[in-house]
């Protein structure tokens, strides 16, 4: 049974609503709102995994890639799958390149026999990170979770950053934050409060331990946010603009970029 109530909102709330309206799925502002809600609660939840790039630099054999590296009895992209779609997020997006997609496929289909839906977005070409999630514009149009395909995250609580995300209100992306000893080799932030006031990646030098971990929540429109790496120009941007925010982890990733960290990985 459905109830009609009456609500009050900001006019920068109601155009993001609107925007949701396509004519064809959802047609109306009514219907809008009702799939925004849902979303919210938990249905519909949509996630990208991205491994996009050269194929020859994400290869760790002469027929593996990190994204199908075995691990046990699986696959990188399987653990990330399952981590998924136990945190409810069944509408999955894999975005790579055509050889790294097709030995994806092999492992997972069209996702059924992991009870989710995979959809395979092919990239081209690309200049960076940004260039690879922007493929997606157009097929997302609510909030969404991010994660690197190269990475192992079963311990990180992706729940509690997307709940971050949704409590933030005027973020464009929420970023999962962890520490490093190493910080030159990631993206650092410096922080106010959850509020991310700068991010800069791969500093030479820093006495900030803080760094983005490959995980985040956005809005669609990081979409129209410009430059071709979301780690030196889209990202950046955003923290001056006062639209990145931060969630910081107890828990690490872990990252398989060669055969040798496939195997380290317990």
């Amino acid at each position: 049974m459905k109830q009609k109530i009456s609500i009050t909102i900001e006019d920068s709330i109601l155009r993001g609503i609107d925007s949701v309206v396509d004519n064809i799925f959802i047609r109306n502002r009514s219907q809008a709102i009702e799939f925004l809600a849902k979303t919210a609660m938990g249905e519909h939840k949509q996630a990208a995994i991205l491994a996009g790039g050269p194929e020859e630099k994400l290869k760790i054999s002469g027929t593996e890639y990190r994204i199908t590296a075995r691990i046990k009895n699986t696959t990188v992209v399987e653990k990330a799958v399952k981590k998924l779609r136990e945190n409810g997020f069944k509408d999955i997006f894999i975005v790579a390149r055509h050889n790294v997609l097709t030995k994806i496929f092999d492992v997972l289909k069209d996702g059924s026999s992991q009870n989710v839906k995979v959809n395979y977005i092919e990239e081209k070409e690309s200049n960076g990170s940004a260039d690879t999630l922007r493929l997606l514009k157009g097929k997302i149009n609510a909030n969404f979770l991010a994660v690197y395909g190269h990475i192992i995250f079963d311990k990180v609580n992706v729940q509690e950053l997307w709940n971050q995300h949704l409590r933030q209100g005027t973020a464009v992306a929420t970023l999962m934050l962890t520490t490093a000893p190493n910080p030159s080799e990631k993206g650092t932030v410096k922080v106010e409060g959850n509020r991310i006031l700068e991010f800069i990646q791969k500093p030479r030098k820093s006495d900030v331990y803080l760094v983005f971990s490959p995980i985040f929540v956005a809005t669609p429109e990081i979409f129209n946010t410009g430059g071709s790496s979301l780690e030196y120009d889209v990202f950046p941007k955003l923290a001056e603009q006062g639209l990145l925010f931060g969630h910081t982890s107890a828990e690490k990733e872990q990252h398989v970029h060669t055969a040798a960290d496939a195997k380290a990985v317990k």
